[in-house]
C-alpha cells in the first residue's frame, strides 16, 4: 500500500514548480516533496497526521524530537509550532510526504459512535505523538490523493474518507491517546484554550499568570501542564509563533528586519536577530535579501 501511495504522490507532484508543500484540491490534504535536503523551517501545525512516504525528515516540537522515515507518522493533535527539516532527499529519490488534517469536531462525532477507551484520570498527556500508519490509514490516504483526478466526486466522497480516518485512529493501537485528545476535558481543555489565546495575541507581552488565572490554575501548575501537552514552555511557544510570523513578513517582502521584529513583539532587533539565527541557522537579513531578489 505504501508503494502505491508513493507512486500516486510522485505522479501528483511531477513537473510542479520546486517547492515543499503542495495544496491539493481535496480540502485537508497537503502533499510534500523535495528533491534535496532543506534547512529548518518553522511551521504552525493544525491537528493532522503527518506521514513520511519516502526519504526522511526530522521535526522538533519543543523537547520532542521526531525522526521519521518511510511509513512513519506523527499525530499533531493541537495547534503547535514545529521546526522541520528534510534530511534525506535527492532528485532520483525525492523526499515525499503527506499531511492529512484532522477535524476535531468530526473526531468527536465518530468517538460517540465507537467503543473507545475511557480515560481514568485528567492527566495532561502530550498532544503530539507517533501513531501507527496502518494499511487502513494508507488506503484512506491513497483514495484521497486519487480523488484529485475526479473533482466532482470530492464533495461526496472526501468527508466519508476523513470520517474513516478518524475511525481507524480511534480503534487502532493508539486509540487511548487519540480518544483523550478528542475528549479535551479538564486541564487539557483549559490548556488548549490558552493556546488559542497565545496564537491570537502572540505579539503582546506574555502574562503567564493571566493565562493561569483564566485556566483556573496556579502559574506553576499551568506551566507544567502547558509543557506536558505542547513539549514547550508558554514563553518558547510564543517565541516560535513570533519567529514564524516574522519570517513570513520577510519572505513576502512586507517588512524589513527591524520592522518585522517590532511587528511581532520584539523590543530589541538584536535579540530578534539572535533568536532568528538560532532557530533557522542564518540571520533574518538573508531572508530579506532573498525575498528582494525574487520580486
Amino acid at each position: 500500500m505504501l508503494k502505491s501511495l508513493v507512486e500516486a504522490v510522485t505522479r501528483a507532484t511531477d513537473g510542479m514548480e520546486e517547492s515543499v508543500t503542495y495544496t491539493t484540491v481535496v480540502e485537508g490534504v497537503t502533499l510534500l516533496r523535495s528533491d534535496h535536503e532543506r534547512s529548518p523551517n518553522l511551521v504552525i501545525y493544525r491537528p493532522a497526521i503527518c506521514v513520511v512516504l519516502q526519504g526522511s525528515k526530522r521535526t522538533l516540537f519543543g523537547d520532542l524530537d521526531f525522526f521519521c522515515g518511510p511509513g512513519e507518522a506523527v499525530l499533531v493533535g493541537i495547534a503547535a509550532p514545529g521546526l522541520g527539516r528534510v534530511i534525506q532527499a535527492s532528485p532520483s529519490e525525492p523526499y515525499l510526504g503527506i499531511v492529512l488534517e484532522i477535524d476535531m469536531a468530526t473526531l468527536r462525532e465518530v468517538l460517540e459512535e465507537v467503543e473507545a477507551p475511557v480515560a481514568t484520570d485528567d492527566t495532561v498527556r502530550s498532544g503530539i505523538f507517533r501513531v501507527d500508519f496502518s494499511a487502513e490509514l494508507a488506503d484512506c490516504a491513497l483514495r484521497l490523493v486519487r480523488l484529485a483526478d475526479t473533482p466532482r466526486a470530492i464533495p461526496m466522497l472526501a468527508p466519508a474518507i476523513m470520517r474513516e480516518i478518524c475511525y481507524w485512529l480511534l480503534t487502532g493501537p493508539d486509540a487511548a491517546e487519540v480518544c483523550r485528545l478528542a475528549r479535551l476535558s479538564g486541564p487539557t481543555r483549559a490548556i488548549v484554550d490558552s493556546i488559542r489565546v497565545l496564537r491570537e495575541r502572540f505579539a503582546e507581552p506574555l502574562r503567564v499568570d493571566e493565562l493561569a488565572r483564566a485556566a483556573n490554575m496556579s502559574p506553576s501548575a499551568f506551566h507544567l501542564r502547558f509543557k506536558a501537552l505542547t513539549a514547550t514552555s508558554p514563553l518558547q511557544f510564543q517565541k516560535q509563533l513570533r519567529l514564524h510570523e516574522a519570517r513570513r513578513l520577510l519572505m513576502k517582502g512586507e517588512a524589513n528586519v527591524e520592522a518585522a521584529a517590532f511587528q511581532v513583539g520584539y523590543v530589541s532587533p538584536s535579540q530578534f536577530s539572535r533568536e532568528y539565527s538560532r532557530t533557522f541557522g542564518f540571520p533574518p537579513k538573508r531572508d530579506s535579501v532573498l525575498a528582494a531578489t525574487l520580486r
